[in-house]
């Protein structure tokens, strides 16, 4: 099978890294790629925007899957394009991608459809959002409605926090994501990932983890793409997993279906566990980044075969083995991320951190010239490790950090801090 793959992020070097293993592969490419998927894969440098580019392409290396990594690319409905060329595609309608492209429709379908959800409220202009903010309080949450590439969340403590965010959002920090906002109420408990595969009707659940969105060590500053994750979840027992399962994803896979936009893809949910059970804080329409990243490292089967049956429609009967070792990945960023950062410093030294057979470094904003590896991005390096516990994959993934000469990136420090916490309390 010949297998192309979108994107150019540490989710799609995993998910390259994953189907590279597969005995069904015959050729894979990625567009664009980056300096580590170089290694395992043909890189080609198309726009994932040009949609005509992609089918060419897919032409002229007899494709037989597209695997479409980010959420842009399918909000713009680049799957939707590979169908009508009669090219397989993973990876939901620019309809069904509304469930992360608008946080607005998903609030929407979850009320319509009992779907536990803090109450929110839509607004278009500042004024009325600011008059909602004035009767609701603080803390409080604004969300921008669009795409904003895991940053268009704002958890403000005060009322001047959120009426500051308001003006951000309105005057155009996050661009057109911010031309509406969502305001919900803020509510406590423990953020998780839920991750299931779904062909539109067919749902298979995958392994939890659980991301830290915080730049800083401690949860503190600014949102980020994710700083780190680890799976599995422990505050997702197989009670919690089947009520997610039952009260929410079923429930939405559904709701797609009967509106006439079945969702086929992964289908990822951010979730908060508070006292009363689940609640979904938003949709995810892609595999998580960097939880992927723990996810492929934790996956005994082969990922091709159940990628391709949900392209195709035909999910059902396929089952995933995953191995009982935890993984733990910690991202690399290049200093001053999630702001200003410099770009083209050298990274050395990867091989040698990588030197044990359960570490694995995916690269995020890389670029190969040569023998030389530099960083091209704000997120940069996953070093992704499994442990037989969360503490001995977080200790190798922070030795094989050392190792790494890059004195323009940093880490935080902390990854996994829940459940190694958990862990010595058994």
């Amino acid at each position: 099978m010949n297998v192309l793959i979108i994107g150019s992020g540490g989710r799609e070097h995993a998910l390259a890294w994953a189907i590279a293993q597969s005995r069904e592969l015959d050729h894979l490419i990625c567009a664009p790629g980056n300096g580590g998927m170089r290694e395992i894969a043909e890189c080609v440098a198309v726009d994932p925007s040009d949609h005509d580019a992609i089918i060419a392409l897919c032409l002229e290396h007899d494709i037989d899957l597209v695997v479409i990594g980010p959420e842009g690319p399918l909000a713009a409905g680049l799957a939707d394009a590979l169908e009508h060329a009669r090219i397989a595609a993973f990876g939901p309608s620019a309809a069904a991608a509304r469930l992360e492209s608008s946080k607005g429709f998903t609030k929407t379908l979850c009320k319509a459809h009992n779907i536990p959800t803090a109450d929110f409220g839509c607004f278009d202009n500042a004024d009325a959002a600011k008059a909602h903010i004035a009767e609701k309080g603080a803390p409080i949450v604004i969300k921008a409605d669009g795409l904003a590439a895991g940053k268009g969340v704002i958890l403000a403590a005060t009322e001047a926090e959120a009426l500051a965010a308001i003006d951000d959002m309105f005057s155009g920090v996050f661009g057109k994501a911010g031309h509406e906002v969502i305001i919900e109420e803020y509510i406590t408990g423990e953020e998780v990932s839920f991750f299931a595969l779904t062909d539109g009707e067919n749902v298979l659940p995958l392994p939890t983890a659980q991301d830290h969105k915080r730049v800083g060590d401690g949860d503190t500053g600014p949102n980020t793409g994710g700083m780190g994750a680890y799976s599995p979840a422990p505050v997702l027992t197989r009670k919690m997993k089947k009520r997610v399962l039952d009260e929410i994803i079923i429930p939405t896979v559904k709701a797609m279906k009967d509106a006439g936009t079945p969702y086929k893809g992964v289908l990822y949910a951010g979730l908060m566990i508070t006292a009363e059970g689940p609640n979904l804080i938003e949709y995810n329409v892609r595999f998580g980044d960097p939880e992927c990243q723990v996810l492929m490292m934790r996956l005994k089967s082969d990922i091709l075969p159940a990628l391709y049956a949900v392209a195709r429609g035909d999910l059902k009967g396929i089952k995933l083995k995953w191995k009982k070792d935890p993984a733990l990945t910690v991202v690399m960023a290049a200093k001053g991320y999630p702001g200003a950062y410099d770009k083209d410093t050298e990274i050395k030294n990867l091989e040698e951190a990588a030197r044990d057979h359960e570490v694995e470094i995916f690269h995020a904003g890389t670029r190969r010239e040569g023998g030389r590896v530099f960083a091209h991005g704000g997120r940069v390096l996953n070093i992704t490790a499994l442990g037989d516990s969360v503490r001995h994959a977080q200790t190798k993934a922070y030795m094989a950090i050392e190792a790494i000469d890059w004195p323009e990136g940093f880490c935080r420090h902390d990854i996994g801090w829940r459940a190694v916490k958990r862990e010595e309390t058994l």
